[in-house]
């Protein structure tokens, strides 16, 4: 009797646990097809958005996936395809607004085509940078894109990824020399819209804050500043390199006050060195705009805040994001397509704010 109920014991514990076995084993596609009659091919193209399957199947495996907890395996998946479904991204800085509404458009991207993304910030640094390049490709991402730092010279680094066959896209600050898919603003054209702004408030002693001219950005930023001041006559200008940091921009302007140098008009490549430059005005009491009109680029939120408003450059951040990740993910997706390297230029927008507004005309200025 012992020995029959110890056996009943025995058979009533292991179906429990099998049960729960049952009930904690991973719910896999070829279960999703039983379930809906359907192949498992069919079960995977629905789950992955495919082109021929209709609407109707992909919401109905997607409900059902949902009810019985479906969860798609992406290493798995990975390694079956070939393919991966994260990305990197190297920015120089994440705390800009600008590179925050880059990353926001990429990443928006990525999500809806089933993407992840990895960001590493170089801190304007070129070993940091390599060192970012180094970790992502460690991580296995599948492509990446990059913004350079302001110490990029080279493009060494850039090459060996591109040799090795990783897929790669630049936006906004590029090494062109580079045979890459790229997404830019027009920088050229906002420069010269700027310094023709300034021009026609009367403006004629014109100081341009520029970053390093290695940097594409700041060279065609320059290039655009110089043409439109050289098609006046009688107008005066300096260009002073590597100074896009509000330290820099306040460091630049009150050395030129101190020795009775007094511009009447800054176009500076960076709003926070746009920034270095008016606070410096303030202190000497200038009038702004009347005395010294000042521009930024970047159009980062404090342009607007600020007394006076600035008046700034808007870069379309977010649709430089969007258009750099249907770049990379096409390039990932299609690798067989022979293609030339795409460069997609958008034009900025010219903000004009109290800054540069000259209402009256330019009057009292210091010479």
């Amino acid at each position: 009797m012992h020995n029959f109920f110890y056996f009943c014991y025995y058979i009533i514990i292991t179906q429990l646990e099998t049960r729960i076995f049952d009930m904690k084993k991973k719910i896999t596609i070829h279960d999703l097809a039983k379930m809906l009659n359907m192949t498992a091919s069919t079960i995977s193209r629905a789950l992955n958005d495919h082109p021929k399957i209709s609407q109707e199947t992909k919401e109905l495996v997607r409900k059902k996936a949902e009810e019985v907890g479906y969860k798609r395996n992406l290493i798995a998946s990975s390694l079956r395809t070939g393919k991966g479904t994260t990305l990197g991204m190297v920015v120089p800085r994440i705390n800009r607004d600008f590179i925050s509404n880059v990353i926001a458009g990429a990443e928006r991207i990525c999500r809806e085509k089933g993407y992840s993304l990895i960001i590493c910030q170089s801190e304007e640094d070129l070993e940091r940078e390599r060192e970012a390049l180094r970790t992502l490709l460690h991580s296995r991402v599948s492509g990446i894109m990059i913004s350079i730092s302001a110490k990029t010279n080279t493009s060494e680094h850039l090459e060996t990824l591109i040799k090795e066959g990783v897929p790669l896209v630049q936006f906004d600050r590029i090494r062109p020399e580079l045979p890459t898919h790229c997404v830019v603003n027009d920088n050229y054209r906002a420069a010269y819209e700027a310094t023709q702004h300034l021009i026609d408030q009367g403006c004629r002693y014109l100081v341009h804050l520029s970053g390093p001219r290695y940097i594409n950005i700041y060279e065609e930023r320059c290039r655009g500043f110089i043409d439109a001041v050289s098609r006046v006559q009688n107008i005066r200008y300096e260009i002073v390199e590597s100074a896009i940091t509000r330290e820099k921009g306040y460091e630049v302007i009150k050395q030129m006050f101190e020795i009775n140098r007094y511009p009447d008009a800054i176009l500076a490549a960076s709003d926070y060195s746009a920034l270095g430059a008016m606070l410096v005005a303030k202190e000497k009491r200038l009038m702004i705009p009347h005395q010294i009109a000042i521009v930024g680029f970047a159009n980062e939120p404090f342009t607007a805040l600020i007394n006076p408003s600035m008046t700034s450059i808007d870069q379309k951040a977010y649709e430089i994001g969007e258009n750099a990740a249907k770049l990379l993910i096409d390039t990932v997706e299609n690798p067989s397509k022979i293609k030339k390297p795409t460069k997609i230029v958008l034009i900025p927008q010219l903000m004009i704010r109290e800054s540069s507004t000259i209402q009256n005309g330019l009057s009292d200025k210091k010479n």
